[in-house]
């Protein structure tokens, strides 16, 4: 898929089961996710084509990429109590805001997001934990990584899960996708340290 603008390419392709979203900050990683996606065999895949020039980063020997971990992102500068999390080629804008901060006497911590879908399970929530501020940056529209992230780490979202549902009645859809009222009321419960039973008459 090429879109001119990548603009809204995340946004309307994360919302698709199953799919692996990524996107590279530098021409080298570009590599990596190509040799990513031509390894995924079990679902689909897509990245993000950067636009413009690189940034003359050394590439991967013969210019043959090394598959990535799934869903793991990276920490580039480590910092100590602002952090800016960057999809893709605003990654770059990062680092180079963080120079701009740290002659200002702050030192900030810049991450590269690598994938918006899957999420990193660890990187992310340490990210959020860690530090007094955490902004995200992305070259896209509302509801691409942003949006993802926050759904992930800020609240506890009830929504259809990943994954196509057999045809069925209304009732019997939202029963399998955990969205009928016992399932709602077992959240609240679970989210105030109670387990489910707390529901039993």
């Amino acid at each position: 898929m090429v879109q001119h603008t990548v603009s809204f390419d995340v946004t309307f392709m994360a919302c698709l089961p199953n799919m692996v979203v990524m996107a590279p900050s530098v021409e080298a990683e570009l590599f990596h996710m190509v040799a990513t996606t031509a390894a995924i065999n079990d679902r689909p895949s897509c990245f993000q084509y950067p636009m413009g020039n690189g940034v003359c980063v050394e590439l991967p020997p013969g210019n043959k990429g090394i598959p990535l971990e799934i869903g793991k992102g990276r920490i580039l500068v480590e910092g100590e109590r602002e952090a800016l999390l960057g999809y893709g080629t605003a990654v770059q804008n990062c680092v180079a805001g963080a120079s701009l901060l740290e002659h200002r006497g702050l030192r900030a911590t810049v991450a590269d997001a690598c994938f918006c879908k899957p999420l990193d399970r660890s990187l992310i929530p340490s990210l959020a934990k860690s530090y007094e501020v955490l902004i995200t940056v992305e070259e896209g529209s509302i509801g691409g990584f942003g949006s993802h992230m926050l759904f992930f780490c800020i609240w506890r979202p009830m929504v259809l899960p990943d994954c196509y549902i057999d045809h069925g009645s209304p009732a019997d859809q939202l029963n399998v996708a955990g969205l009928i009222q016992s399932h709602i009321a077992a959240t609240v419960f679970n989210l105030l340290g109670q387990t489910r039973e707390a529901l039993e008459p």
